[in-house]
């Protein structure tokens, strides 16, 4: 099978064009064992690239535990970078994911994406929950480079609130004015990622500093710098959401799958 490796700021994925069924017949445990970093390819996540009439194409998304997941915006910025290289040319781009139709534009290689519509957020005194197509929680803290959100993030992950379904977890540090620094602990990967853009998004809009109108936050991430765009339209509310950043090829091979027994 043919595969294709792709980043963004860090949150690497492998991708599959997957217009002529090739993949239709992949189990948990195979892309479990094609994302493992020791025993196969090594990604955070694989997503498959289907036809679907409509849309310019469909992004199917796997967690690395091999379990069919939610929208992944870094992922989502690399498959229309790999749309855009195979040959799927747009000025924008129009395509399904599991939470719903995106639009996307490939502004050189910045890739601007439309996230969903957040209707409202569950703000308590020290953290947020809402939804960006994935849920997460957003607590501010300081000292965020030095913290360990591996143990930190697990710990919410697991509480009795979300083990069941699991939750992606964001400490959030403001940097400055419209500027944060965030890292992730990601459910499905269980572990912290370089950059998550769901999170980044969450983020971002827990950041808000109009009580409405159009906002912009500039978000480092240890795996490298995004911005959201966005308009406030209520004090939990958020439209045209915009999730820009880049999204680079690394390599492609191909890999002979072990039959399941």
């Amino acid at each position: 099978m043919e595969f294709y490796k792709y980043q963004g700021t860090g949150n690497d994925f492998i991708i599959i064009d997957n217009r002529a069924r090739i993949a239709d017949t992949l189990t948990r445990k195979q892309v479990k064992n094609l994302c493992d970093r020791k025993y196969g390819i090594g990604a955070d996540g694989l997503m498959l690239l289907n036809n679907k009439e409509g849309f310019d194409f469909e992004m199917i998304y796997f967690n690395a535990d091999g379990n069919p997941s939610s929208m992944c915006g870094n992922g989502g910025r690399c498959m229309v970078r790999f749309a855009y290289d195979i040959g799927i040319k747009k000025a924008s781009y129009h395509f399904l994911a599991v939470d719903g139709p995106h639009v996307a534009e490939i502004d050189e290689h910045i890739i601007r994406l439309k996230m969903k519509d957040v209707k409202t957020a569950e703000v308590h005194a020290t953290y947020a929950l809402l939804d960006t197509g994935s849920p997460h929680y957003v607590k501010f803290s300081n000292n965020v480079r030095k913290m360990d959100v591996y143990e930190k993030g697990r710990e919410i992950r697991y509480s009795e609130p979300f083990a069941a379904h699991g939750i992606n977890v964001n400490f959030v540090e403001n940097t400055g004015d419209y500027s944060v620094f965030v890292r992730t602990y990601e459910r499905g990967v269980e572990d912290e990622t370089l950059s998550c853009g769901t999170g980044v998004t969450a983020a971002a809009l827990m950041s808000a500093h109009n009580d409405r109108g159009f906002n912009e936050v500039r978000v480092q991430t240890p795996g490298g710098d995004l911005s959201v765009e966005f308009q406030r339209t209520g004090e939990k509310s958020f439209e045209d959401i915009m999730l820009c950043g880049p999204a680079e090829f690394v390599f492609k091979g191909t890999i002979n799958l072990p039959k399941e027994k």
